[in-house]
């Protein structure tokens, strides 16, 4: 079988969810996982350098359009703060509303970034970056709030990958990323099949429990079909409360706790995907 591109994307998206745990990634250790992600897809790639050579500038001209779009937008915003400071100095109302339209149209701009910098390329789920520059406090590991926290992880993933492909794998992904954002709006691509759930200090960890076990029962009485197969799927949870202060690993680590407990329990009643 030869590459194609939506294969790619779908390799890509493996090796960047396998790298998130390492500190330092060499191009040496993403070619090896890329290539060791295309040989279980059954790829024959014949021009590795070219492979390379494209994922490598995909992600570069990406990165290049995020700092022109920054540049332009901090020129912007430059600019009109001139044009405000002359227009108060001489009291032109004209000038003012010039300033007003054009900072609409920045932060409508500054938005669009932030969305491209905090999106999961294949959910459109909230990334990690998106949690460190939202719930942390500066650099740290520090919640700023405190709130609910919910670890989410798909059952019998595996068996869907090797018994249905991994493009049905990545619409199960899908499927389970747009019946999270019914729980709350907070939620995580966290890596491969794992979600998270920030919900605010309004929800307690009984209501996300709740709010949780209705949406998997929701979801084990509907079928999947994949090809002429039909199909279930399910998660796993676990949910921790955080104040002010707590350290987000140790709260995570609580949550991956209890969401293995689940696991066990949940399998015992779930023996599988038929």
């Amino acid at each position: 079988m030869y590459a194609n591109q939506e294969i790619l994307q779908i390799i890509s998206h493996e090796t960047i969810n396998a790298t998130d745990s390492l500190d330092v990634i060499t191009p040496s250790i993403y070619s090896a996982l890329f290539f060791k992600f295309a040989a279980e897809h059954g790829l024959e790639i014949n021009d590795e350098v070219n492979i390379a050579d494209s994922e490598l500038n995909e992600k570069i001209t990406l990165l290049t359009n995020l700092s022109n779009e920054t540049s332009k937008n901090m020129q912007q915003l430059s600019e009109s703060t001139n044009k405000a400071i002359t227009a108060i100095q001489t009291k032109d109302e004209t000038i003012l509303n010039e300033v007003l339209s054009e900072t609409k149209m920045l932060r409508e701009e500054i938005e669009k970034l932030k969305a491209s910098v905090y999106k999961d390329e294949l959910t459109g789920l909230f990334n990690r970056k998106w949690v460190h520059d939202t719930f942390l406090d500066g650099e740290s590991q520090y919640f700023k709030h405190s709130g609910t926290l919910a670890m989410i992880d798909l059952n019998y993933f595996k068996a869907i990958n090797d018994t249905f492909g991994h493009i049905i794998g990545d619409k199960v992904l899908m499927y389970i990323a747009n019946s999270l954002t019914k729980v709350d709006k907070n939620i995580v691509r966290y890596g491969g099949d794992e979600f998270m759930i920030l919900f605010s200090n309004e929800v307690s960890e009984r209501d996300a429990l709740n709010k949780l076990t209705s949406l998997r029962e929701n979801i084990l009485s509907k079928k999947l079909k994949a090809h002429d197969t039909m199909f279930r799927t399910s998660f796993s949870f676990g949910v921790s409360a955080f104040q002010e202060r707590d350290n987000l690993i140790d709260i995570i680590e609580l949550a991956d706790k209890n969401m293995y407990d689940d696991k066990i329990e949940i399998k015992k009643r779930v023996t599988g995907l038929y």
